[in-house]
């Protein structure tokens, strides 16, 4: 009886499990799988004189620490110039096509002009029916007159190549430094000692060649492309 009496211990109650947290509906990673990541460790000793082996413990510890640094500083890249190459190709097609409509202004319109000498035939017709004279000397229009553009279209047009130039180079750039960085991550097979040289080679290359910095510098070079077009667009629609 008393043992069926007996109310059970507190650690023996299964707690209630609480749902995981998220943030607009995505489930966030809880920090203690982060936490309970430990580091490979490396207690064997090299022996006398084998400190700078092939398989030496510090080339060990240097490929293993220099594996995740490289992981970490290679993901957030890729995923930014994931974004930026996707956002520079949307962004020249809708240039592009406005670049089409306002280049247009930059020639001679042909069919007005036929339409304005057609308009000078119809009058000139007109007053020989009712026998009045008409100076046919002056047309409305001349055609071998040179065309010359209107400052603001040729403003217009000036501003959005520049735009579009601007974003096929961080379109190209995006794509060149995510090559590079498949080539720096590519796994190279070989002793400890062989493949930190290799990483160490590969990593001042890329201090070398700024490759972080290019990275950096892309959304600035976008922001410039987007205000470009905005500042062609706002001229664009002025005259309407």
């Amino acid at each position: 009886m008393q043992a069926e009496d007996a109310q059970p211990s507190p650690a023996s109650v299964p707690r209630p499990t609480q749902p995981p947290k998220t943030f607009f509906g995505l489930v966030q990673e809880s920090r203690r799988h982060w936490q309970s990541y430990s580091r490979p460790v490396f207690n064997d000793e090299d022996p006398y004189g084998q400190e700078a082996a092939s398989n030496a413990r510090a080339y060990r510890v240097y490929v293993e620490e220099a594996a995740g640094f490289d992981e970490n500083m290679v993901g957030q890249s890729r995923d930014g110039l994931d974004v930026m190459l996707v956002f520079a190709g949307l962004f020249s097609a809708v240039v592009t096509s406005f670049l089409i409509q306002a280049s247009q202004n930059l020639q001679a319109d042909f069919s007005e002009m036929s339409a304005l000498l057609l308009h000078d035939l119809l009058i000139v017709q007109l007053a020989m029916v009712d026998g009045a004279t008409v100076n046919v000397t002056t047309p409305s229009i001349n055609p071998a007159e040179k065309f010359e553009p209107d400052v603001i279209d040729v403003w217009i047009n000036g501003l959005w190549v520049v735009s579009l130039t601007t974003s096929l180079v961080v379109a190209l750039a995006a794509v060149l430094v995510k090559q590079w960085l498949h080539r720096y991550t590519t796994f190279t097979s070989g002793t400890p000692r062989l493949r930190s040289h290799i990483r160490q080679f590969r990593f001042m290359g890329l201090e070398k060649w700024r490759v972080r910095i290019i990275i950096g510098m892309l959304p600035i070079v976008m922001h410039i492309s987007l205000m470009l077009f905005f500042a062609g667009l706002t001229l664009f629609f002025i005259p309407l």
